[in-house]
């Protein structure tokens, strides 16, 4: 309680001194912009008067001159005076005592004002009033981690009965990462977190946006989650198969060679669940005991497979179930359980597992009678094709 406390509070100091910083900035330039609009207005209207006034100004003071000169040819000696006079007619008569620039009249004047409306105070109170809220639980929480091969499955739920979720948002960081970072936005509760570094811990937080909202909840109390499960990866050096930088998605190139593309190792274990993913179509794909090359196809002695058509084979021989063929984008699951282990049986065999393989919302399942103890299996593929793409996980 005491650290979720104390980080709403940095979050809301934070929060609000930053509006405080962006309205401040927002009022100087508002402010900033009238003042050069009154500069305008001011030196728009008041050029045509300044020029009306020096007008006026020039005829005052070329009146007075005359009227000087005047007054000292009356008054000046008798032999100059004619001679004054003749000048002082002269200028008199080019100068137009009785004419003056036209004064517009005061109310055509501009006279500058500034108009406030007192409401935006009002305004901006009732919306920072609202603004803003405090929670104490989160209407959707972290429910369940669930180990997978390089990966995580994150399960959430929500808590609050009124809330109505219109999408989820998951984020994580690695224990060592200071921020968080967005993995999953959408309208599932589940996700598979992929790329995890095996018994390295991950901090889990999930949140949700209200339908019709723009703004997200409050985060879930963030939690731990961890796999001890390595990735599963594909063989290198295989001709026919090019690997991405994680080793998880095989592609199969251009390349004339044929073959089974096999896992690194046999880390696929019963109990878990096994997911093939197919951005494209053909061939076949599966678990066997053994790595055995030379062969062109899982559809052989030790090995369980489905093919792009939806055919299921068990050591080579094909079931009479038949799954919908696989198509670009297609999901294929393999789960396994141990249902028998102890003395041989009528079939010959002496340790039996109960398969389950599923495809576009089907699934067949079947005993799958072996002659050894296996609770450890390689995955497989093969295509004949360039173009097939496939993720395991």
């Amino acid at each position: 309680i005491r650290e979720s406390a104390t980080l709403t509070r940095d979050v809301l100091e934070q929060h609000f001194n930053d509006l405080k910083g962006t309205l401040k900035k927002l009022l100087d330039e508002r402010l900033m912009s009238l003042l050069q609009e009154v500069d305008a207005i001011e030196q728009e209207s008041i050029k045509p008067l300044d020029e009306c006034q020096k007008l006026i100004e020039h005829g005052v003071s070329t009146a007075d001159d005359l009227l000087r000169e005047g007054e000292s040819a009356v008054h000046g000696d008798v032999g100059q005076q004619n001679e004054k006079l003749c000048s002082f007619t002269k200028k008199a008569l080019h100068i137009q005592l009785d004419s003056l620039p036209e004064v517009p009249s005061l109310v055509d004047v501009p006279c500058l004002s500034a108009q406030l409306d007192d409401c935006l105070l009002t305004i901006l109170k009732n919306q920072i009033f609202r603004h803003g809220t405090v929670a104490s639980c989160p209407p959707v929480q972290l429910e369940e981690f669930v180990e997978k091969p390089g990966g995580i499955l994150v399960r959430w739920c929500k808590v609050d009965d009124d809330f109505i979720p219109q999408d989820y948002r998951l984020q994580y960081r690695k224990s060592t990462a200071s921020h968080f970072e967005d993995v999953y936005v959408g309208l599932e509760t589940e996700f598979i977190v992929l790329h995890i570094d095996p018994n390295v811990d991950y901090q889990f937080r999930v949140c949700a946006r209200g339908d019709g909202r723009q703004e997200w909840s409050p985060w879930s109390v963030p939690q731990i989650g961890r796999t001890t499960l390595v990735p599963h990866e594909w063989t290198t050096g295989l001709e026919g198969y090019s690997l991405s930088s994680r080793r998880n998605i095989a592609l199969r190139n251009d390349s004339q060679s044929c073959g089974v593309l096999y896992s690194k190792a046999p880390t696929y274990f019963c109990g878990q669940t096994l997911t093939f993913r197919q951005p494209d179509r053909r061939d076949s794909l599966g678990v066997c005991v053994e790595q055995q090359n030379g062969y062109d196809s899982l559809q052989r002695d030790k090995a369980v497979c489905i093919s792009t058509n939806g055919a299921v084979f068990v050591n080579g021989k094909e079931m009479t179930n038949q799954l919908p063929a696989v198509t670009s984008g297609s999901t294929v699951t393999f789960d396994m359980e141990v249902v028998q282990l102890g003395p041989s049986s009528n079939e010959g065999g002496n340790f039996k597992l109960r398969v389950t393989i599923s495809s576009n919302n089907r699934e067949v399942v079947f005993d799958w009678v072996l002659d050894q103890c296996c609770v450890s299996l390689y995955f497989g593929c093969s295509f004949s094709y360039p173009g097939w793409k496939v993720l395991v996980f």
